[in-house]
């Protein structure tokens, strides 16, 4: 097992940004199945290795998993601000298959995420399907069109900053509503999906709704709740529920 802190300039946002790599064990030159796994609003490329031993499950199951920074950018191309979007789902993975052994392959690439890295996974494997064979949201911020009116910890002049108004955002391709509608509209192959949160979660209500939209679509989609709230211990034991629903198998 080996950790690696990138320290680099993204031509795509014009600044310098990081992001952390877990690599497992295995024989050389192996290309390794990869998980992009996404951060929070209020977090950063460290999170997950702070509060979760993600790097020991990782091991268990030889999956590389690439952690980028994207500060509040809610994985998108902000209205006013950096091309966020551009940024996790051109250059990030593009970086990461050239300076590591990861696999190229769609059926061993993956994402996740909590929260506001609910929606970015979510994100990635609805609009990227040829490049993303499955995505896993854990209480993720899924229902952005409504979401702002619900909820003051997100300022309305940031919402606008990233979205526009909620005119704009609705039926775009960063509405994760739209966007399923429009791939199973489309005949293209589907990646599946796995979604949890917790029932005292604030954003529950969210999750359900979407969970029901997904299946009306016929998803290949996994739902789970159960007690739990929006903080670290739940995130920490359902990660290891998606490395266990994952097409991996432990080492």
């Amino acid at each position: 097992m080996a950790l690696f802190q990138c320290d680099f300039y993204s031509n795509v946002l014009g600044m310098a940004t990081s992001m952390n790599v877990i690599l497992p064990g295995g024989p050389a030159g192996e290309r390794l199945p990869a998980m992009f796994l996404l951060h929070g609003l209020s977090d950063d490329h460290t999170i997950w290795l702070r509060r979760t031993s993600i790097e020991r499950y990782a091991e268990a199951y030889g999956i590389a998993v690439v952690m980028p920074n994207v500060h509040r950018g809610f994985y998108t191309d902000m209205k006013q601000g950096f091309p966020y979007w551009r940024f996790i789902s051109e250059e990030v993975p593009a970086l990461a298959q050239s300076w590591f052994p990861l696999s190229r392959e769609r059926e061993s690439t993956f994402a996740a995420g909590l929260s506001m890295g609910g929606y970015g996974a979510f994100k990635l494997a609805l609009r990227c399907p040829d490049r993303f064979a499955a995505g896993a949201s854990l209480s993720g911020a899924l229902d952005m069109v409504n979401r702002w009116e619900d909820y003051d910890f997100f300022p309305d002049q940031e919402y606008r900053r990233i979205f526009g108004s909620r005119e704009e955002l609705a039926g775009s391709e960063d509405d994760l509503f739209f966007v399923a509608e429009k791939l199973a509209a489309s005949g293209a192959e589907r990646p599946k999906l796995f979604q949890c949160c917790g029932t005292e979660d604030f954003l529950y209500d969210a999750n359900v709704k979407f969970r029901d939209h997904a299946r009306r679509l016929g998803f290949d989609h996994v739902y789970e709740e159960g007690p739990g709230s929006h903080e670290w211990g739940y995130w920490d034991r359902n990660i290891q529920r998606v490395l266990e629903w994952l097409p991996l198998g432990k080492r």
